[in-house]
């Protein structure tokens, strides 16, 4: 057996490190700052902090970020998100990221409805207050793929999204197709949606159909049962449902209204297997993008609630609160990780626009209260053995959107939260991670011993898939090759967890060390390649 570690970041060295670097760190943003003042055509990236902070009703997300309003013609939308979704749908491994973006408005209509649909690294989202501001009179779709005859699955449906939107449900000349398809496995969220109209998590369209997912937090629906079908397990919380077809193995429903009934194990008096908890105990809703009434674009940041139970949105306003798009460091995978860390540490708040980024260093967040929001799916490769990202501020920090991947060089975390020997979190602001995924290999090759580690209290994990791949491009994938320790290790206690996948990892999968906790809904696949007994425990 191996012995239980408790983080590297707990010894004595690791520590001394990183406070060198924080202080090396604090001069030169003392030198930094000047040469803006006095210099700041001398200064490399300073025009970059000065347009991410300049005011603009629309900002300069990229090439990558599509951003669409109502007085487009629609036949232009049509064929740009046909196009992306086009290239995205086979390209499991690839290195394109995007973002669509639908500012408030209506697009389609019942005569001429917009039906797409989306692929990998695809983020589809509104850019309203409220799932309410922007309607989709039409579909947005996930159908599956298909490998050969009769082997047409959704298993490998990973990292895409849709949120912020509703969607009337408008399908005609689709056949089999008649309804809004979400047919995904993990690390493929929906939130904040409104569906109205019939709604499937599994395409019946196609055999067989098997699918893994999957997640859905702050949505509703309307007008029919959501088939989930083959979907082996899914994690519904805080919505509100209209019906809910069958279970396979692992349905979780937490907060939900209209959820079935508790029933585990399955019975046939009940359906099931449905697990069901009245309210979800804390919570933080991700932190969106959006415009207001004057076009000037913000990120809200919904507070944490406690015991609640439905939508955030469907009553009143979600609760919490609105970030100028001024106070933002919008960066891209060229800017110096120097600068974005500068940038943290003036206090702005962090976009991540699509794309992989390259770290040679840790982005550090050190300041309480700070929202890290990637479009796109944004990737963070530390190429020397770094760690991706560490959160040293352990207060109120929002970190979404993100795919953590492990570089050639071994790291002994992807992503650390808090330091461990400080515990200055707060359980009426905590820190969030929501939609944060983990990969090691696959798209190349990766080691990290860890994947996540929190050392923080009261920490919301909101969707987590860290994975250790068991697929992936040649010379990516094998005992020896992606190696992974453990999956995720949890120190801090009062940590609470919805919707935790972790799988394949070659000693544990998770390590929960911390009093207190709480896990809704878990998922876990072992390691398929040990070559021996002795060479997994």
């Amino acid at each position: 057996m191996h012995p239980r570690p408790l983080g590297a970041l707990k010894r004595r060295k690791p520590v001394q490190r990183l406070i060198g670097t924080i202080m090396l760190l604090c001069c030169m943003i003392g030198l930094f700052a000047a040469s803006l003042l006095f210099h700041p055509s001398s200064v490399a990236h300073a025009d970059a902090l000065q347009a991410s902070s300049a005011s603009s009703s629309q900002p300069n997300f990229g090439s990558n970020v599509y951003i669409f309003n109502p007085s487009m013609q629609q036949s232009a939308i049509q064929a740009t998100v046909d196009s992306i979704a086009k290239q995205q749908i086979p390209n499991q491994f690839g290195t394109q990221r995007y973002a669509l973006l639908f500012e408030p408005g209506t697009y389609g209509s019942s005569a001429a409805p917009l039906n797409f649909q989306v692929g990998y690294y695809t983020m589809v989202a509104g850019l309203g207050l409220s799932p309410n501001d922007v309607i989709i009179n039409g579909s947005i779709d996930v159908y599956n793929q298909c490998f050969g005859t009769n082997n047409c699955t959704a298993l490998e449906n990973f990292w895409r999204s849709v949120s912020n939107l509703t969607i009337n449900v408008n399908t005609p000349n689709a056949g089999c197709y008649n309804g809004e398809f979400w047919a995904v496995s993990q690390a493929a969220p929906m939130r904040r949606v409104h569906v109205n109209g019939p709604t499937t998590l599994m395409d019946y369209c196609t055999a067989p159909s098997y699918a893994s997912g999957g997640f859905i937090a702050d949505s509703a629906f309307s007008g029919g049962t959501v088939v989930n079908g083959s979907q082996q397990q899914w994690m519904v919380r805080n919505s509100v449902l209209d019906g809910w077809s069958n279970g396979v193995w692992n349905q979780v429903f937490s907060g939900v209204v209209g959820a079935p009934a508790q029933c585990f194990p399955a019975q046939t008096s009940c359906g099931g297997p449905y697990t069901t908890v009245p309210t979800s105990p804390a919570t933080r809703e991700a932190p969106y993008l959006y415009a207001d009434s004057n076009g000037q674009y913000n990120v809200f940041v919904p507070s944490v609630q406690h015991n609640s139970v439905g939508t955030s949105w469907a009553s009143s306003a979600t609760p919490g609160s609105s970030i100028p798009i001024k106070k933002f460091f919008i960066a891209r995978p060229t800017d110096s990780i120097t600068v974005i860390n500068i940038a943290l540490a003036l206090g702005w708040n962090l976009i991540l626009t699509p794309g992989v980024y390259h770290l040679n260093q840790s982005i550090l967040v050190t300041r309480p209260d700070t929202v890290v929001l990637g479009l796109g799916f944004p990737t963070l490769i530390p190429d020397r053995g770094n760690v991706a990202m560490r959160v040293i501020s352990e207060r109120g920090n929002s970190i979404a959107g993100i795919i953590f991947d492990a570089g050639a060089t071994n790291s002994s975390t992807l992503l650390q939260v808090g330091l461990g020997h400080t515990r200055s979190d707060d359980a009426s602001d905590p820190t969030a991670l929501q939609d944060v995924f983990f990969r090691i290999g696959g798209a190349q090759l990766g080691k990290a011993t860890n994947s996540l580690v929190v050392n923080s209290n009261n920490v919301i994990l909101d969707n987590i898939w860290a994975w250790r791949a068991d697929h992936g491009n040649p010379n990516t994938v094998g005992w020896t090759v992606n190696t992974a320790a453990t999956g995720v290790i949890v120190n801090g206690n009062n940590v609470t967890a919805y919707g935790l996948a972790v799988e394949h990892y070659q000693q544990y999968e998770v390590i929960w060390n911390g009093n207190g906790g709480t896990d809704i809904f878990f998922q876990n696949e072992m390691p398929y390649d040990p070559p021996s007994q002795a060479a997994w425990m």
